[in-house]
């Protein structure tokens, strides 16, 4: 069965979009045919991996996915990608919850084709995120090693129980991500004991350091895997995936 990870955290330059794009990556790297749909009106997962936005976002067309969908310079990576369009955020951002549940359904729909899918979501706990939450089997929330790492976590979670409760057997909660890790930082290592106490097991032992080469491979259009195949982040994102693939 299709593995549906939602990327989400409310709190926005947590590396959110970042990690969509590398784990993505290295998933088809993999061998594991793999979706990111961008659904983030900022649309940095769209830039970054190579495309521009679409004039009209696919899913509030109603638009078939594999016709919206574009190819990558990563093979088995694919890429709905999302739109700028003010008309297409307010539709998206202002869903009620027969809208919403058309979108979910919809977006369910056709994804039997891959083996992971990776929804980028805005920083928000608004309906697009809800709805996006609601289309997947797992949740993965990076966080980044700072003093407000724990601020909003457990708004977040009480929305992913809000979502469980409404689809039973469904969501999962993947994993909490640390990102941007200064190992010579003492409040990296704060915030790491805290995160592993207070959420034991679902936090990934793996940790993503901070990297310049992260933060420069967007604006080429690539994956850092491409962009820094010897980086430090590279090394972390390769990490990941074979923990998430461990965890199927």
């Amino acid at each position: 069965m299709v593995r549906v990870l939602c990327v989400a955290n409310q709190k926005g330059g947590v590396g959110k979009t970042t990690t969509a794009i590398n784990l993505a990556a290295c998933l088809a790297r993999a061998g594991q045919r793999t979706l990111v749909i961008d659904l983030d009106p900022q649309c940095n997962a769209t830039t970054g991996l190579g495309h521009k936005p679409a004039a009209r976002h696919a899913l509030v067309q109603r638009q078939l996915l594999h016709e919206a969908v574009l190819a990558t310079s990563v093979a088995e990576l694919q890429l709905l990608p999302g739109s700028r369009s003010f008309q297409d955020v307010d539709a998206l951002a202002r869903a009620d919850e027969s809208q919403a549940d058309l979108l979910r359904r919809h977006l369910l729909g056709e994804l039997a084709g891959y083996d992971f899918v990776l929804i980028d979501c805005p920083p928000s706990l608004g309906t697009l995120t809800q709805t996006a939450l609601s289309a997947s089997t797992e949740v993965l929330m990076p966080i980044q090693c700072e003093y407000f790492a724990m601020e909003g976590l457990t708004q977040m979670i009480q929305v992913i129980r809000g979502v469980m409760r409404r689809f039973p057997g469904r969501l999962e909660f993947g994993g909490i991500l640390l990102t941007m890790y200064d190992p010579g930082l003492e409040l990296t290592h704060e915030v790491d004991a805290e995160v592993r106490d207070f959420f034991g097991g679902i936090v990934y032992q793996t940790v993503i350091p901070r990297d310049v080469a992260a933060a420069e491979a967007p604006s080429h259009g690539r994956c850092v895997m491409d962009y820094a195949p010897r980086s430090r982040a590279t090394r972390g994102y390769i990490e990941l995936c074979m923990e998430v693939l461990e965890r199927e």
